[in-house]
């Protein structure tokens, strides 16, 4: 599942780790992102220390054998992560789902946590060019979905996903226990405070505060991305 910052991939993550069925992976290549770019995150150069940095090693590892017998890897990317040049045909052995978000929720979020610089960290640009690649890859068109769809009715956007993934829908998926995971990565403690006191998909609320006037530019390029993905994103009838 390939998300930008800010857009319910935790929850989402925590949904499919409630499956009987599931292992999770949170932002395998988040390591090598760091090493490539220098970027001043929480937590930095202990996640580099941690992590994996060699992009075909962890491309070798995520297309391998899911871990501990189960039956579903599911794999929280940020599409950010992809850096220019790094080679993408690892995706054509995984199914691939690009879940999007509205990208003045995204900025709201996002600035009460980090500064935003450039449009590159809000991974919409990187959506585009995987909407565009993965349309030629062995499974078509991947499935999209809008991170407020997931919040209006968590429950019947699951159903759909599922079936269209070919895999049981489990109630599980909508409630969790309170609290953080082993699964989750290093920038957990900075980023995931919500997630960690949810217990399930929090409702929808509509974001009305105004967007700081200096990325004005970069909400439009953003929204044009956005608006790019949002008319083929999954509809549940």
């Amino acid at each position: 599942m390939w998300s930008g910052p800010r857009s319910i991939s935790t929850a989402m993550m925590r949904s499919f780790e409630n499956r009987p069925d599931t292992f999770v992976s949170d932002e395998p290549f988040y390591a090598h992102y760091l090493s490539e770019t220098g970027e001043d995150h929480p937590y930095c150069k202990k996640i580099i220390l941690k992590g994996e940095t060699n992009w075909d090693k962890i491309a070798a590892n995520i297309t391998g054998d899911i871990p501990n017998g189960k039956q579903i890897w599911f794999q929280k990317h940020m599409a950010h992560h992809n850096l220019p040049g790094k080679d993408l045909k690892w995706i054509d052995e995984i199914r691939n789902i690009l879940l999007i978000r509205n990208p003045k929720e995204v900025i709201l979020s996002y600035t009460k946590k980090n500064e935003i610089k450039n449009i590159l960290q809000l991974g919409y640009f990187q959506q585009i060019e995987l909407f565009i690649l993965l349309k030629e890859s062995i499974f078509g068109t991947p499935i999209i979905i809008d991170s407020r769809d997931v919040l209006r009715d968590p429950e019947r956007m699951l159903k759909e996903l599922c079936s269209r993934l070919d895999i049981p829908f489990y109630k599980e998926m909508l409630i969790w226990p309170v609290g953080r995971r082993e699964s989750d990565g290093i920038w957990g403690k900075y980023w995931y405070g919500r997630v960690e006191r949810s217990s399930g998909f929090h409702k929808y609320v509509e974001k009305t505060d105004p967007l700081p006037s200096k990325l004005d530019r970069i909400f439009e390029i953003c929204m044009e991305y956005y608006q790019q993905l949002y008319q083929h994103r999954m509809r549940v009838i």
